[in-house]
């Protein structure tokens, strides 16, 4: 647990590094920077970022795998849905190979 805690202290650290020196800064703005800003601000202390920043890489692959699974389901079961998918998808994505 500490060195998980500890790596993630360290990459806070080094986005807060990164936010300092970036020209454009909504182009960088994604959720742990509006926690790193709200720190900046007062409303959180750095425990409450480092808490926030932890429950989010350890939730998020459960909660995405359980997602996932269930919007294949539903596509599985509306064919019409994913006609239209692939529809919209060589709109975009034209004749090139898809990527993830």
């Amino acid at each position: 647990s500490k060195d998980l805690k500890g790596a993630m202290e360290t990459l806070i650290e080094q986005k807060r590094q990164k936010l300092s020196t970036v020209e454009k800064l909504d182009e960088h703005m994604d959720f742990a920077s509006q926690l790193i800003f709200a720190q900046n601000r007062g409303e959180l202390t750095a425990e409450n970022v480092n808490q926030c920043v932890l429950e989010m890489m350890i939730a998020a692959p459960d909660t995405l795998s359980v997602t996932l699974f269930f919007m294949l389901i539903l596509i599985a079961e509306h064919p019409t849905v994913e006609e239209e998918m692939m529809r919209e998808i060589e709109t975009v994505v034209g004749k090139q190979e898809l990527q993830s």
